[in-house]
């Protein structure tokens, strides 16, 4: 890892850019602005850095770019699946193959296991983050309107997707979030600058993905805790099993939400 902490002006300028072109390309859509910003942005990015900071920090915008491609919705149809699922595998594969391959370099490893048993907080927090998700999500999603953005049928067909979607997106928001962007990131900048940064990424994707409303306000703590827990841990099986934890609780709130009674298990 770089220890060298001092940043150029184009480097800060590059890195700045692509958080900005994060919230408006892909969070809020603005396709219209954005690929001009994009464009701009990765051009000036190519011509005014270097080295090995170039290189990586030039796979971040490209998979920013694959993001700005599509619709981030949880449409759960086999079209969107297929498209939304290729293009999410693109985005995460790509920098690791050209990383591990091209630039023979480690600069993504995705450590699952940190090679001990969890301690006792550590179980405290993934109980904690349960009991949390009761009883936020249900009012969050209702209270700003967010489980509209689900659509969700009372099949058993929808059901399932829907649980196999929620679970799936949470599994690639760790791998790509907290393994690729954040250890690129910190590479190059100390860890606090590099985790507000991921977190500004992590939260853009969610709020095009339905978490609207008032939903970023709690997004971008979750996004920066994901962060520090990893950094801490070292497991990527544990920021995920907290991340799933939450989706378990997602997925029931938006089941009640839209057909109440089919997990009438809340309290809000």
């Amino acid at each position: 890892m770089n220890k060298h902490l001092y940043r150029t002006p184009a480097e800060v300028v590059a890195l700045l850019l692509l958080a900005v072109i994060s919230v408006i390309l892909v969070g809020l859509a603005n396709k219209s602005l954005g690929w001009p910003l994009y464009a701009a942005s990765f051009l000036l990015h190519l011509f005014t850095t270097r080295g090995a900071f170039r290189r990586h920090i030039s796979l971040l915008y490209i998979s920013l770019g694959l993001l700005g491609l599509i619709p981030i919705t949880t449409d759960i149809t086999n079209e969107n699946f297929i498209r939304m699922g290729l293009v999410l595998l693109a985005a995460l594969g790509l920098p690791f193959i050209v990383s591990r391959w091209l630039y023979k370099d480690k600069a993504i490893v995705f450590r699952w296991l940190h090679g001990r048993r969890w301690l006792k907080n550590e179980i405290s927090y993934v109980l904690g983050t349960a009991i949390g998700a009761y009883l936020f999500l249900p009012f969050y999603l209702t209270s700003a309107g967010a489980y509209l953005n689900w659509g969700v049928d009372n099949t058993a067909e929808s059901i399932t997707r829907l649980f196999i979607g929620t679970n799936a997106l949470g599994i690639w928001d760790e791998l790509f979030f907290v393994s690729t962007v954040l250890g690129i990131l910190r590479r190059y900048l100390p860890f606090w600058q590099a985790n507000l940064l991921q977190a500004v990424l992590f939260t853009s994707f969610l709020f095009e993905l339905g978490f609207t409303g008032w939903g970023p306000l709690v997004i971008y703590p979750f996004a920066l805790s994901q962060g520090y827990i990893f950094r801490k841990t070292d497991s990527l099986l544990y920021v995920v099993t907290i991340h799933l934890t939450l989706d378990f609780f997602l997925f029931l709130a938006l089941l009640n939400a839209h057909h109440p009674g089919l997990a009438d298990i809340f309290v809000l």
